[in-house]
């Protein structure tokens, strides 16, 4: 044992010096505070997170309408391959359409009713992948929450800044169609972004193509969308990009073109999709006539100026300005517009315009002049206009947070107000969920109730019953314009193991 006499001290080893050293550095090195935009930032994406948790709580008054007649009777005797091919050989071509529709009509209602939330979760996570892929890409260091800010202020004003919410978000057969395919085409741009190594960037290339063949055959307009925008990558892809990823981008970019056309291709040819153009008097020569052209121009010129002035989409920018002002470059300095930023907005812009324009041609012939008030089908390049508007708040952000180095000013009541925009945009859409839910609900109390009745009489035995129709935010529905529009009575029938259905005026007795 060792010991030490009063006033003497044993010497400590150099090891254990070094130890004690490190405990009193660690006892004296000050906590380090999170940014204060660590905290507000993320209490700033619980608006749109909340909007869209309420959303998809009312889904659960969704019930079957329209289209969806037709297609629950299919997939209940003959399974998702029978409307699958019912699709292919009868409707109109779409395979990918068919395989998603199968999936959620495979449930009946249950089906319907959680389509919202499955839908609004996956098109969700999509966009936040997204955008954590691009910031990492663009080696930004950004507080915390700010990927799902981006992604679910982007969500919000996709789903619900609209004139009919119900067509886009709750419908399970206009969003399979319309609103789940552009957000499907952006999750082929998370591997394109991720991939560091061969490997990955042939993982990204083929996921291109798959993804590709599936918007080929799940949406015609989202199909334009992506060729335009691929083709406007090709066009400029030799002055933007890096000179080390240039060739990886440019192949990208044309097998994401090919796998599209080839997709499209085996929907054009289907004997479903030449029957729907026939049913519509959409053949090459009608849609290219003069007064088709002309129409369409019209229709797309309402439609400009109906979302230019919806004044909600400033919220776009305003996420877009925040992220501008809280990013940082990896070595801690602010970061600099794209040296390229003209070239980026103009072929943006011109591929909105193109691609918004050609979807107004393909779906004039069967809307005719209504292609200017049927909503749901503008979102096939509504995401596109979103996301600019996202690029163009970045850009204005960057200049802002630059005029502040030189000048000295302060960028706190830019992110202030910015940040106000964002709750602010909620607010309309929220009061109009609210309503949207009364409707839905009593919509579906009455649903239910006349379910049960016909439910019960056809196991009765009986084989032609009174239908009365019951709507929702100009859902169609048998007989409806009092009577006069019989479609889709023959489904409903078909629905219940009936011969027919006649027109009521009310609901039956009993119910």
């Amino acid at each position: 044992m060792v010991g030490s006499g009063p006033g003497t001290a044993v010497p400590e080893q150099p090891d254990e010096r070094l130890r004690s050293s490190r405990r009193r550095g660690r006892r004296r090195r000050p906590t380090r505070k999170r940014p204060w935009a660590d905290y507000w930032v993320p209490a700033l994406a619980l608006v749109p997170l909340g909007l869209l948790a309420a959303a998809s709580w009312f889904g659960r008054w969704v019930r079957p309408g329209a289209d969806d007649w037709c297609f629950l009777p299919v997939v209940r005797d003959e399974g998702i391959s029978g409307i699958v091919g019912k699709f292919y050989f009868d409707d109109n071509g779409r395979i990918a359409n068919g395989l998603l529709v199968g999936a959620y009509a495979e449930f009946g209602v249950a089906g319907h009713q959680w389509f919202a939330l499955v839908s609004g979760v996956l098109m969700l996570g999509i966009l936040w992948a997204v955008a954590v892929a691009a910031l990492r890409g663009a080696s930004l260091r950004v507080p915390r929450g700010t990927a799902l800010l981006i992604a679910s202020m982007v969500t919000a004003l996709f789903l619900f800044v609209t004139a009919n919410t119900y067509k886009t978000f709750y419908w399970p057969a206009a969003s399979v169609s319309h609103t789940l395919p552009p957000v499907l085409a952006c999750a082929a741009t998370i591997p394109l972004l991720r991939a560091r190594s061969r490997r990955g960037r042939l993982l990204a290339l083929a996921g291109a193509l798959v993804m590709g063949l599936v918007i080929g055959t799940l949406s015609e307009e989202t199909a334009v969308v992506v060729v335009v925008v691929l083709f406007a990558g090709l066009l400029t892809g030799r002055r933007v990009l890096p000179a080390h990823a240039r060739t990886y981008g440019l192949a990208w970019c044309a097998t994401g073109i090919a796998g599209t056309g080839i997709g499209a291709l085996i929907l054009l040819t289907s004997p479903g999709s030449r029957a729907r153009r026939e049913r519509f008097g959409a053949q090459n020569s009608t849609l290219l006539s003069p007064d088709s052209l002309k129409g369409s121009l019209r229709g797309f010129g309402e439609i400009i100026v109906t979302v230019a002035t919806t004044w909600q989409y400033v919220g776009a920018v305003a996420v877009g300005l925040l992220l501008g002002l809280v990013a940082h470059r990896t070595d801690g300095r602010p970061p600099r517009p794209p040296a390229h930023w003209p070239l980026l907005a103009v072929t943006g812009a011109l591929a909105l315009f193109v691609s918004g324009y050609l979807c107004t041609v393909i779906t004039y012939p069967a809307f005719g002049a209504r292609v200017a008030t049927a909503n749901r089908l503008w979102n096939d390049y509504l995401l596109l206009y979103i996301a600019l508007l996202v690029g163009a708040g970045l850009l204005l952000g960057l200049a802002v947070r630059l005029v502040g180095l030189r000048t000295g000013l302060r960028t706190g009541p830019v992110k202030a107000v910015c940040a106000a925009l964002c709750v602010l945009v909620c607010v309309g859409p929220a009061i109009s969920l609210g309503h949207l839910d009364t409707s839905m609900r009593a919509r579906a109390q009455r649903w239910d109730l006349q379910d049960r009745w016909l439910r019960e009489r056809a196991a009765a035995g009986a084989k032609v019953l009174p239908y009365k129709p019951v709507t929702v935010s100009d859902m169609l529905e048998p007989f409806g314009r009092q009577g006069r529009n019989v479609w889709p009575a023959g489904c409903v029938a078909d629905y219940y193991h009936l011969e027919r259905v006649t027109y009521s005026t009310k609901l039956p007795s009993g119910t």
